[in-house]
């Protein structure tokens, strides 16, 4: 999916995901209508520098992200990057067919309806994305988020001489990426997740078509912080129990049932936007569900969702359809870092015009 994001579009963008935790690079080549993986690169930044989606410390992010070209010989500076959380908001709209220059006083006060925020605080942006069956009505996904939040992001990319020529969506990255991997079915509506440090995604897409999207302010440190309270131990141990297990079995027993706790509350929170999305739809129910994220592979968390939803849960691979040198990337590096790319590799297909 294509979303025409703020900026000027340039080909080839690489993707840079700044989540709370790390920053994530990947840059993709196109021939024909193959994709090859050029490059990835990861820098885990120190904790507190990005705290709720705000950046604190910028220079810290601006090194990670210099460091991580520097190393992997990245010669492009033109970026496609994305925002999310509570400064950003997306709804889909339905306005009476108009011309496309009566379109533009009707997006802006249509803003002003449906966004919590000073409108002259925000950058908006709008995609036709169809017609009513009837077709007297435009279908229009709008976005709005506030100035401050993309100057923070386009600023840490400037201080490591970069240029953000394009800034999208979470959601619109990660849908772009189920796209090209897993080619839907018009008819099927699915749910994309994407578990980042303090940041869900919930995205409900229908075959390539955007529905409904929300971001929740909970994600994988939740996980830290009440295996810390729980075990009376440090950051750097409940993140290493929660990836590669305690040392002895009675702190592994521990430590898999604050998990467990942890994951319903994060189930809950999907639940309530699921059911949220239900009543205001009249749609067939969701039939799968895709998960991402560097949390996503937290024990029991996926399992967790299929008992409560009862439906497919796939651990969503984004290089699933694309073409991968086993010689400079191998399969054991892929598979490890999957996961953690989905949002990436999303922004880097913006490089194909995507």
């Amino acid at each position: 999916m294509f979303f025409s994001g703020w900026g000027v579009k340039a080909k080839p963008l690489v993707g840079i995901d700044i989540g709370s935790s790390a920053v994530k690079v990947a840059s993709l080549k196109r021939a024909g209508n193959t994709y090859h993986l050029e490059n990835l690169g990861i820098e885990y930044l120190p904790p507190d520098c990005i705290v709720d989606g705000v950046i604190i410390s910028k220079l810290p992010v601006a090194d990670a992200i210099s460091r991580i070209f520097k190393s992997k010989g990245i010669r492009n500076r033109h970026i496609a990057t994305s925002i999310s959380g509570s400064s950003v908001i997306v709804k889909k709209i339905a306005l009476p067919a108009q011309m496309e220059h009566e379109l533009e006083e009707s997006i802006q006060w249509e803003a002003e309806q449906y966004i919590p925020f000073d409108i002259a605080d925000v950058n908006l942006d709008y995609q036709i994305v169809g017609n009513s069956p009837e077709g007297n009505r435009l279908e229009v996904i709008l976005v709005a988020a506030k100035r401050e939040k993309i100057a923070d992001q386009t600023g840490v990319i400037s201080m490591a001489g970069k240029v953000s020529s394009v800034v999208d969506i979470d959601a619109f990255a990660l849908q772009n990426v189920y796209e090209l991997n897993y080619e839907p079915q018009a008819t099927t509506v699915a749910a994309l997740l994407n578990i980042g440090s303090s940041v869900m995604n919930v995205n409900i897409v229908r075959g390539r078509e955007f529905l409904f999207t929300r971001d929740i302010a909970m994600g994988g440190n939740h996980y830290n912080d009440f295996l810390q309270k729980e075990l009376n131990i440090s950051f750097e141990e409940s993140e290493n129990y929660k990836r590669n297990g305690a040392p002895t079995p009675e702190l592994q027993k521990r430590t898999l049932a604050t998990l467990a706790s942890v994951s319903e509350i994060l189930v809950l929170e999907v639940q309530k936007t699921l059911d949220y999305f239900k009543t205001t739809s009249r749609l067939e129910d969701i039939r799968e569900m895709y998960i991402s994220g560097g949390a996503c592979r937290t024990p029991g968390f996926q399992v967790c969702l299929q008992e409560k939803f009862q439906i497919p849960v796939t651990f969503l691979n984004p290089f699933n359809h694309i073409k991968v040198d086993e010689k400079v990337f191998p399969a054991s590096t892929i598979e490890e870092l999957a996961s953690d790319f989905a949002v990436a590799v999303g922004l880097a297909l913006r490089t194909t015009g995507r």
